[in-house]
């Protein structure tokens, strides 16, 4: 029994920890309709980068400059202990 709650401490303890150490990926790879807008009307794409967003002006009627999506890493099965 005490074999499973320090697996389940031990468990949350990494999950808070991995997201406090940005054990995250941050991709472009946003489909049109998720796109959340980081831009003005006429932002260029070196303004759209400097802002720390993506840039694609490939798809009319959806924002050019948005937001990255956020990736999470999943948590190991196995506990380590």
């Amino acid at each position: 029994m005490e074999h499973k709650v320090t697996c389940v401490l031990a468990a949350v303890l990494m999950l808070a920890l991995s997201s406090l150490a940005q054990d995250q990926e941050e991709t472009c790879t946003v489909s049109p309709r998720e796109r959340i807008n980081c831009g003005f009307p006429g932002v260029t794409a070196t303004q759209c980068k400097e802002r720390g967003c993506c840039f694609d002006d490939s798809i009319r009627g959806f924002p050019w400059c948005f937001h990255h999506m956020t990736v999470e890493n999943p948590p190991e099965e196995e506990c380590p202990f």
